[in-house]
């Protein structure tokens, strides 16, 4: 039973001692008058600031005394109204408060449902299933019994550690780019397949959940496929400036935030024979008026409850849990790691986390809320010398609304109308005024048609719905429909079959993604060394499309006797050799049954050039990287009782606004000699990435 010893305002304190009381139990301390005295800067009537930032200095302790501690526990940070109450009125011993399993979730806080939140020695899984529809029950248990046994927490499956599926134990505290790049493509690659069986009833009804990223974040975690578990202040191995992500749990899974719907992530530590607090990053979810006219500069709002329940009263925030840990890390000046979150233009229920950087605490103070209550307020600004990133997202937001005013502007529309969003042309390095002239097409030109087995005519569906394997087109694909509800792809195939023309669906069937146009805004650039490239303005999902490859189908025998392919650097040719990658999902990791692994080998019977030298698209602007973030995948579709071979390119992973669209060009061996193991080195390559092999082409 818990002892109620909380001190009241209403009783005789000498508050200039409470400060020296040992052990000091207090979440929201009480300094001295003396102390408070020293603060000298121009806040809102009727509240201190927190500390002063106009001359830093350390505070020290009367001897004796002992700083607080506080216990880690997830919070939201949201808007606050209360009435006028001095903070730290009342002084409220630590197991007052309820735990962090126990606690409820704050109803207003943003971002993804939380199935577990990380500690400083591993991760404690909280069963949410009753107010957001996470894991049953059943799987909480079984979660919690797995994770009692160290050995199987750190197993893979098959009793195998996590390195067999890609992930060394090694990185799995400090992690680099490849290991963090791996995790999140495993994630996504788990989230895209749930959604997958969701979409199409498979799963069993017990098992079945709508919020696919949790199930996918729950499967990485029982395998420990996570990378950077050590918890660190300042930079994250492996994370870049800009990196985005499109749920919470990924940065989770990365090191990137430790919590998953809390805006403050904060650790304990001790310092000699001292605890003390640090705050490690936030997340400004854009909504409590944090952003300012500078996007360098953070004003982020404290967190914690201003509505007790109980007593239906406003109260003021306490300098506690986040607020305390962000109020110890602006004395000793830390750097705080900053995550934006912005709305997502495709699904305005969602949110997309951009990384934004390192930054310090300037200033802080409390501020009355809307209706009298009081809000901390901490002032963040970014380090100089990095990496531009929500700066640029808000440049090309600003570009897209409007681009004639922006320096080294060409055109509004390279497509000229003929794709439904603009696609802009600019050049800002030299006297350039464009590209060569070519014809915009859409798609290809003159298409050779390509030969099945099975008699090429489109499904009878009045709609095609995942599942319904009496749909001849979900035959084709093996039963699997190969895009999610939101249109985002799957898996490689060899092949992917869409509906088509001949089909009796609607033209806005989910099996025609790469036939619906331009999704994103994209514009044409000059590079500094590499011509033209493409790029986008909106940040890209992984599996997302991106474009066809459109221009004019070339025969074999013809590129090889006049040697066309050599001359023309819009060349597009399925018979190269392409460094090959993974990036469909492991059954194994979802203990599926079928352990059949999809090949993302291509397996195209006769070769498929294109030439968008005279006729093309945007597609002809890609430039080639050794560590791209595009890869092609072949689409057929059936059109005047034949069968078709396109294309089609999409998103390898996350990409960012102003971020380079680009793929891998392959290459080819040395005068096409069959059994020739010599390649020919026809191009030097600049992708300076770190896996760059010199040449391509």
């Amino acid at each position: 039973m818990e002892e109620n010893n909380t001190l009241h305002a209403s009783d005789s304190i000498d508050k200039s001692r409470i400060v020296e009381a040992k052990p000091l139990r207090s979440l929201a301390p009480v300094l001295p008058n003396h102390i408070q005295s020293c603060f000298r800067a121009n806040y809102p009537s009727g509240f201190p600031p927190l500390y002063s930032f106009e001359k830093p200095q350390e505070i020290p302790l009367p001897k004796g005394a002992q700083e607080v501690h506080v216990d880690a526990e997830t919070a939201e940070e949201i808007d606050v109204s209360a009435k006028e109450t001095p903070v730290a009125a009342k002084v409220t011993p630590i197991r007052f408060y309820k735990s962090s399993v126990d606690e409820e979730v704050n109803p207003r806080a943003d971002g993804d449902v939380k199935s577990f939140r990380e500690g400083l020695n591993g991760e404690e899984f909280v069963d949410d299933t009753r107010k957001r529809g996470g894991e049953s029950i059943q799987n909480c248990k079984e979660f919690l019994k797995r994770k009692k046994n160290k050995k199987t927490r750190e197993a893979g499956f098959d009793g195998q550690t996590s390195s067999s599926v890609g992930v060394n134990p090694s990185p799995n505290d400090d992690g680099n780019r490849e290991s963090v790049n791996h995790v999140l493509m495993t994630y996504d690659s788990i989230r895209r397949r749930l959604c997958q069986l969701e979409d199409s009833k498979e799963l069993n009804s017990s098992l079945a959940i709508k919020r696919a990223d949790l199930r996918a974040s729950n499967a990485l975690t029982c395998k420990g496929i996570k990378t950077n578990l050590r918890r660190r202040a300042g930079a994250v191995p492996g994370i870049e400036v800009g990196d985005i992500f499109f749920f919470r749990m990924e940065m989770c899974l990365v090191g990137l935030h430790g919590q998953s719907m809390g805006g403050i992530d904060y650790m304990n530590f001790k310092d000699g024979s001292k605890e003390d607090t640090v705050a490690l990053s936030v997340v400004s979810s854009g909504m409590y008026g944090d952003d300012t006219e500078d996007n360098d500069v953070l004003v982020y709002s404290g967190q914690g409850e201003n509505f007790n329940k109980k007593d239906k009263h406003v109260t003021d925030q306490k300098l506690q849990r986040g607020n305390l840990a962000l109020d110890r890390s602006a004395q000793r000046h830390d750097e705080v790691r900053v995550i934006r979150g912005l709305r997502d233009a495709v699904s305005r229920t969602a949110k997309i986390y951009m990384y934004d950087g390192l930054y310090k605490i300037q200033d802080s103070w409390i501020e009355r809320g809307k209706s009298g209550g009081g809000i901390f307020k901490y002032k963040l600004v970014r380090l100089p010398g990095q990496k531009s990133a929500f700066g640029a997202w808000k440049l090309a937001q600003k570009w897209k609304a409007g681009s004639a005013s922006r320096n080294g502007f060409i055109l509004a529309d390279l497509s000229n109308g003929v794709e439904s969003i603009p696609v802009s042309l600019v050049n800002d390095v030299d006297d350039e005024k464009g590209p060569a002239f070519f014809t915009y097409f859409t798609s290809l030109k003159k298409p050779k048609p390509f030969g099945l087995v099975q008699p090429s005519f489109g499904c009878n569906c009045k709609a095609c719905i995942p599942g319904d394997l009496n749909c001849s087109c979900i035959q084709r694909n093996e039963g699997d429909f190969p895009y999610t509800a939101n249109s985002i792809l799957v898996s490689r195939k060899p092949l992917i079959h869409e509906c088509g023309p001949m089909c009796r669906c609607l033209p806005n069937c989910k099996n025609r993604v790469s036939q619906t146009g331009l999704k994103p805004h994209m514009e044409v650039f000059r590079t500094k060394d590499r011509g033209w490239g493409l790029r986008t303005l909106d940040p890209i999902r992984a599996g997302s499309f991106i474009c066809e490859y459109a221009g004019e189908v070339i025969d074999k025998a013809k590129v090889s006797q006049n040697d066309e392919e050599d001359n023309d650097e819009y060349i597009f040719d399925t018979s190269r050799i392409y460094q090959p990658f993974k990036w469909n999902h492991d059954p194994r990791l979802l203990e599926e049954v079928s352990s059949n692994v999809l090949s993302e080998d291509y397996t195209i019977p006769s070769p498929l050039i294109i030439s968008a030298k005279n006729v093309g698209n945007v597609g002809r602007f890609m430039n080639h990287s050794c560590s791209p973030n595009v890869f092609w995948q072949p689409v057929l579709y059936a059109e005047n009782n034949q069968s078709f071979l396109h294309i089609v390119f999409f998103a390898l992973k996350h990409i960012p606004p102003m971020a380079e669209l680009t793929y891998d060009y392959g290459f080819v061996l040395a005068g096409h000699a069959e059994g020739s193991s010599a390649l020919r080195r026809k191009n030097k390559c600049l992708c300076g990435s770190e896996k760059c092999r010199g040449f391509f082409g």
